[in-house]
């Protein structure tokens, strides 16, 4: 299996030129993009995964609905349409930017956030990276966090992320 390559960023965003492994420590004052998606039902749940046990990164945890990092040459509206296909077999063009941008250390993360209603048992997961699939309310969230099941998110960050969901900010159609 290759390594992904990453673009790395100043921490103004800009790109630099420059490419590195992902997971490799930048330096000072560079960065790398990272997305994540939040879907959200109309009963105000956010679709929530299981890593799987092998994830470099908080495996076996409980994550928002999806992750990934951007790899070199893509924009962060790219790496969410290639990451929701392959991690939940779901086609949408994000032709907006993310609802929330937070600098983390030496990334960007770029938060998505759409409103669908389907059935966990339609979902294509990748078995290579998620283990389970579900909806959560985000009292079921807080408690996951506090039992150490989900990834420690600020529970700040959660909070505002249901507050989006519940405001519709992005619409997902099924074909």
């Amino acid at each position: 299996m290759s390594e992904d390559i990453v673009d790395i960023y100043t921490k103004e965003r800009k790109p630099t030129g420059r490419t590195a492994v992902r997971y490799t420590d930048l330096g000072p004052g560079n960065h790398r993009l990272v997305i994540h998606i939040c879907i959200f039902n109309p009963r105000n749940e956010m679709l929530i995964q299981k890593r799987v046990a092998g994830k470099k990164s908080f495996p076996g945890y409980w994550d928002v609905s999806v992750g990934g990092g951007v790899s070199s040459g893509e924009t962060t509206q790219i790496a969410a349409e290639r990451e929701l296909k392959e991690e939940l077999g779901l086609d949408h063009v994000f032709d907006t930017a993310p609802a929330i941008t937070l600098d983390t250390h030496d990334v960007f993360d770029d938060f998505f956030v759409m409103n669908l209603d389907i059935d966990t048992s339609e979902l294509a997961l990748q078995k290579e990276e998620v283990e389970s699939a579900r909806w959560a309310s985000f009292e079921e969230i807080m408690f996951m966090m506090d039992s150490g099941e989900f990834i420690p998110y600020h529970k700040g960050l959660i909070d505002y992320l249901f507050h989006l969901g519940r405001n519709g900010l992005t619409e997902y159609t099924k074909d």
